[in-house]
Parts: C-alpha cells; sequence; structure tokens
C-alpha cells in the first residue's frame, strides 16, 4: 500500500515539473514589443579620384566535381600504415 502512495505522489510531482517546464518557456517564448525605430540623417561629402578596378579572373583554378570522376579533394601522399602491434600486455 505504501509503494502504490509514493508511486502516486512521484508521478504528481513529475507531471508538476513537467507543466512548470512548459509553462516556463512559453512565458520566455513570448514576443516583446518593438522599441520605436528612430532614423538619423548625416550627409557626407567627399571627392576623391576614382581608381581603376581590379580585373576580374575567373576561377578556373576551382576544382570541378563531376559524377564518376576521382575526387579532387583527395590527398595526393598518402602516410605509411601503422606498424602492427606487438604481442604481450598493452595498457
Amino acid at each position: 500500500m505504501r509503494s502504490v502512495l509514493g508511486r502516486r505522489l512521484a508521478a504528481a510531482a513529475g507531471g508538476a515539473a513537467i507543466t512548470a517546464m512548459v509553462v516556463f518557456t512559453a512565458s520566455c517564448a513570448k514576443e516583446e514589443e518593438k522599441a520605436p525605430e528612430t532614423t538619423t540623417t548625416t550627409t557626407t561629402t567627399t571627392t576623391t579620384a576614382p581608381s581603376p578596378a581590379a580585373p576580374v579572373e575567373p576561377s578556373e583554378k576551382a576544382p570541378r566535381l563531376e559524377p564518376g570522376a576521382p575526387n579532387p579533394f583527395s590527398p595526393t601522399v598518402l602516410a605509411p600504415p601503422a606498424p602492427p602491434a606487438s604481442p604481450g600486455r598493452h595498457r
């Protein structure tokens, strides 16, 4: 009889905890009122000589990814395999 009462109390406490978490999450998720937006206008005048724009170069160096082609991002140098473990005790 005592274990039934303990289970009911545990279930009630768990339900209350879940309800509290849901209420807390919902209260934190409300959108706050936005502050009125203010705009500030500043005018600045500068005079500079126009500089020639740098020529645009195509990105031909970038590797192309094509289905069935080898992966261009694979390393070209392969490391030697690890040596086999020696027999005996190991940590």
